[in-house]
């Protein structure tokens, strides 16, 4: 799995060894914050380019995988001089704990921000324990 990098650029993917491409083009690592709170973890990846129908999410046994897909544009009757902002598919791959609830995951994205709500499980949830005098 990849590490959270805290610069703003985009990273290359890594393409795993037992993995093959069959779509030729680039892949970035999406950057991530991921922000806890009582009830759920939320994770925010930022992917410039993407929107409902060009982002998958998949949950595989304990791997929670990100892709999206970037159809880059072309300007007509205009030739590129110079770009500095490179185009290219996401992927991103997260171990889950037990601690998510399986049926509780839910995405939106907006804007090419990509936010993925996991609701913790019943068991996972912070308790208090009441205290009886004896």
């Amino acid at each position: 799995m990849d590490t959270i990098k805290s610069d703003t650029e985009k990273q290359a993917a890594p393409t795993p060894v037992a993995t093959e491409r069959t779509k030729p083009g680039k892949v970035f690592v999406p950057i991530v914050d991921i922000r806890e709170t009582k009830d759920s973890m939320v994770l925010i990846a930022d992917m410039p380019g993407v929107d409902e129908k060009s982002v998958d999410i998949t949950l595989e046994k304990n791997i929670l995988t990100i892709t999206g897909s970037v159809v880059p544009s072309a300007l007509e009757n205009h030739t590129a001089v110079h770009a500095e902002y490179d185009v290219g598919d996401y992927e991103r791959a997260f171990t889950i704990s037990d601690e998510v609830d399986r049926d509780g995951i839910a995405a939106t994205v907006k804007n090419g921000v990509l936010r993925v709500t996991l609701r913790k499980a019943e068991k996972a949830k912070v308790r208090k324990i009441a205290i009886a005098a004896a």
